[in-house]
């Protein structure tokens, strides 16, 4: 393996983090208005993803910055393509950070409720719009010789598109409900549970679909590998979420989440991103990459830096591990 291939191999595995972690706090978002009955419910779930959620998105960072330093050709296609759903991901991600820390710098409920309400939205959008970026991505955008992006937005707004964004929507929304019912206790975590079983045959059927397409576009053996393994994770959730083990179901709905994210990148490689103007203007790992030197210091710094991020990330899970209801909140801190 060359470090081509390495770097297009960590960035999917950037990609695939930043989907199992961010994916959970997206979905725990999204059940501020579906789940949560009043506003100590809510601040009860907002308090689970309280002291992780900001450490998930460094993900995002990370997967981006690799993507600038080892693929720059890749990184500014990328951009330029998807433009406008960058520009409105960033606003989202802007307002989604203001709901976490202005929610409760005033008591009035109105303010509150503006705030809940902006999370649930951005929570809610946010996977759609990532969703319909990497379905586009298998599917091609219409990318020139020159290797820039030759579309318009309108290109973009596609079925597969919409598909995608409602699978990714579905998946986080079952990945938050499970763990939901991973870290409360009482009434929300039974009805975390109901809910999770319910949102995972949607998940199932809407991720189902959404692989089936990668495998009718882009298949190989790997696809449809991932593909089985994507099911096995949802039937998975189904049978510990049954049995109420958050723990295992957790676990399931990660190996669903990263089959999906993993049946993207076995589907683009070699390419990167592939151009549906013709084929010999595809983005590949070859092509679109950065000198071997480059490549080489870059591998140095993350061969050190990424079991860092993880022990520290992990060390804070450890310390938030315990359960908590609408018990431990306060009557007067909502």
């Amino acid at each position: 393996m060359g470090l081509n291939d390495f770097w297009f191999l960590l960035i999917a595995v950037l990609w695939t983090g930043y989907f199992f972690l961010e994916g959970f706090d997206f979905g725990v978002g999204i059940l501020t208005r579906l789940l949560a009955r009043d506003r100590t419910e809510r601040r009860v779930l907002i308090n689970i993803i309280g002291p992780v959620w900001d450490g998930n998105e460094v993900w995002l960072i990370t997967a981006a910055g690799a993507m600038f330093a080892a693929f720059p050709v890749w990184y500014a296609t990328f951009f330029s393509s998807f433009y406008l759903l960058l520009v409105l991901a960033l606003l989202l991600l802007i307002v989604r950070v203001l709901a976490f820390e202005y929610r409760h710098k005033r008591p009035e409920e109105s303010w509150q409720r503006n705030w809940e309400l902006v999370l649930f939205a951005s929570s809610l959008l946010l996977p759609f719009l990532w969703g319909m970026m990497f379905a586009n991505m298998v599917r091609g955008v219409p990318i020139n010789s020159q290797q820039n992006f030759a579309g318009s937005f309108t290109d973009l707004l596609n079925w597969p598109a919409l598909l995608g964004g409602l699978a990714f929507v579905a998946l986080c929304t079952v990945h938050g409900a499970v763990f939901t019912a991973l870290k409360t206790v009482g009434d929300i975590r039974v009805r975390a549970r109901t809910f999770a079983a319910k949102a995972t045959v949607v998940a199932l059927l809407l991720g189902g679909a959404l692989l089936i397409w990668i495998q009718a576009e882009r298949g190989t053996a790997w696809t449809a590998m991932a593909l089985a393994m994507a099911v096995v994770g949802l039937l998975g959730t189904l049978a510990m979420n049954a049995k109420a083990r958050e723990g295992w179901a957790f676990s399931f709905t990660g190996v669903a989440i990263a089959s999906v994210v993993a049946a993207i990148f076995l589907a683009l490689a070699p390419d990167l991103m592939p151009s549906s103007l013709n084929d010999a203007w595809n983005l590949t790992i070859d092509n679109s990459a950065s000198g071997p030197y480059t490549l080489k210091v870059m591998t140095w710094v993350a061969v050190i830096m990424m079991p860092l991020v993880l022990l520290y990330q992990g060390w804070t899970y450890w310390v938030f591990r315990k359960r908590i209801g609408p018990q431990h909140i306060p009557a007067d801190a909502h």
